[in-house]
């Protein structure tokens, strides 16, 4: 018998698709940021319209947007007990007969793993690289922030990562890291989606709607 089963709570999908945004967003700007490639046309003596300006203030609110989104998912992670199936994850991670399971799955040649958490191990060791790389890119981008904002946030935050920008390398090396943390989100997202689908057409669950639903299709036996 198969039954719909809650998997993701209200707050969950709600701090992924506001990350999916924020990530969207500041990968556009930033591009724009760091090759104006689109300029205003110019009327003569008057001001033009400060695109570039205007680009680099949405960095910085997706930016912050972020950060917060990522504080409030960790805490969710840690303390949520709906998220329970999240942390679950982290036993099938260390399990190498489910390893195998997965990896045969997605060759077509085995059954998908009946694991007790939400994610394969294949996606907890990806979702651990992307948060790991939202903490490297949020930190570099705080350290640039504190570099052109020295009042406020800005000269309360930046004694304090000096010692991090320099343990970095410098303030060129801060950038060049800022740059890579962006191109493992770039690279990420179509494997993402690909794989999303992937599980939902040839799984059969509906694990690629869970994410809007929160509710996922599951055979009563299989049931966690």
């Amino acid at each position: 018998m198969i039954k719909k089963h809650y998997e993701f709570s209200f707050w969950l999908r709600v701090t992924h698709w506001i990350r999916v945004i924020a990530i969207i967003i500041l990968t556009a700007s930033g591009f724009y940021i760091a090759y104006p490639f689109i300029a205003p046309s110019h009327n003569g003596g008057e001001p033009i319209n400060f695109l570039n300006a205007l680009m680099r203030s949405w960095h910085i609110i997706f930016g912050f947007l972020l950060i917060s989104v990522t504080i409030g998912k960790f805490y969710l992670f840690f303390f949520d007990k709906q998220s329970n199936v999240e942390r679950l994850s982290f036993k099938d991670f260390i399990s190498p007969t489910v390893w195998i399971k997965q990896i045969k799955y997605y060759l077509l040649v085995g059954k998908h793993p009946h694991g007790r958490g939400v994610y394969n191990p294949l996606q907890f060791m990806a979702y651990v690289g992307v948060y790991a790389s939202i903490i490297l890119i949020s930190l570099t981008g705080l350290i640039l922030y504190v570099h052109v904002y020295h009042e406020g946030l800005g000269g309360a935050l930046y004694s304090i990562l000096r010692p991090v920008e320099a343990m970095l390398g410098g303030l060129a090396w801060v950038r060049e890291l800022h740059h890579i943390a962006m191109w493992i989100f770039i690279i990420f997202l179509p494997i993402h989606i690909y794989l999303a689908i992937f599980n939902s057409v040839y799984g059969k669950a509906g694990a690629m709607d869970s994410i809007f639903s929160g509710y996922r299709w599951i055979k009563e036996k299989d049931k966690k």
